[in-house]
């Protein structure tokens, strides 16, 4: 089936409410909220279903995991065929005992589970314990071709990485999603976390531009402590436009259609991926040039 001219995003951010029944309950509540505003493609927050648990090393953490597919998906899956939606929902995976991830499913309009992403660079960082927790993924950098449109799916601490935005952009994404959980430290210079905000988005909207590719980054808002999520998640175009961006403290629905035709036009006036010199990045894959 051919892909109509415009494909329209809705992004869910929204606070904690503690538990996994009543985060489940909201989102659920936000998918439908989306749908109805004519959302075709809709995105969770990474880990949407529990607290960030990952900000201290607790074995009982592990408990919130489950397997895909699994009740959340199964009821992800229904929520998609029920509203003719594509949902990118972002998962605890409990692949096997000891083995776990930081997982996206990618559901597509009918309701069948298309497939997964497994987080592939995993932080570790003071209240971001996320090696204890997550085995890096082991299914490389994938797009997915859905009803409404290819997605590129990568996830929260990927998004620092150019190449792997690259590397799935080269695969046919139109756009590029990060389900994320990022925020300041509470004992931290309100200069510094504004630094590190505008870090954060900076970059990725310059993986909108440097891949021609629209970008949604998906983030938590709220306090759980030591951090304080900054939430403002966004759309930019593939110029780094920010399309629209939610407030920093308030849950929020983003709904926001995109030009597929302007995007391929833009494609051909920028055309990085004709002018990459891949003769000349051997050593991009070495850890250093030592």
């Amino acid at each position: 089936m051919a892909l109509s001219s415009t494909f329209t995003l809705g992004l869910l951010q929204s606070k904690s409410r503690g538990s996994p029944e009543k985060n489940l309950e909201i989102t659920v509540g936000q998918i439908r909220k989306a749908a109805a505003q004519g959302a075709q493609v809709v995105v969770t927050q990474e880990l949407f279903l529990s607290d960030y648990f990952c900000v201290k090393q607790d074995e009982r953490a592990f408990e919130l995991a489950e397997t895909i597919p699994g009740p959340t998906s199964d009821a992800l899956s229904a929520l998609a065929k029920e509203h003719q939606i594509v949902i990118v929902g972002s998962l605890f995976e409990k692949r096997m005992a000891g083995i776990y991830h930081n997982t996206a499913v990618i559901i597509d309009a009918d309701g069948s589970l298309l497939g997964t992403y497994r987080k592939m660079h995993i932080p570790q960082d003071p209240a971001f314990e996320e090696k204890f927790y997550f085995t890096p993924g082991d299914q490389g950098f994938r797009t997915w071709e859905t009803r409404y449109a290819k997605l590129g799916v990568l996830i929260c601490w990927d998004q620092w990485f150019p190449e792997a935005a690259r590397l799935t952009a080269m695969q046919g994404a139109e756009v590029l999603i990060y389900p994320t959980a990022i925020g300041g430290l509470a004992d931290e210079s309100v200069e510094n976390v504004r630094r590190q905000h505008l870090a954060w988005e900076t970059i990725q909207r310059g993986h909108g531009v440097a891949n021609g590719c629209y970008l949604a980054a998906i983030n938590r808002c709220g306090a759980e402590a030591p951090i304080n999520f900054w939430g403002q998640s966004f759309i930019s175009d593939f110029s780094g436009e920010i399309l629209q961006r939610a407030s920093s403290k308030e849950d929020a629905i983003l709904i926001q259609s995109c030009d597929r035709n302007a995007l391929e036009s833009h494609r051909r006036t920028w055309p990085f991926f004709r002018d990459r010199r891949i003769d000349a990045y051997d050593s991009i894959s070495q850890l250093t040039s030592d």
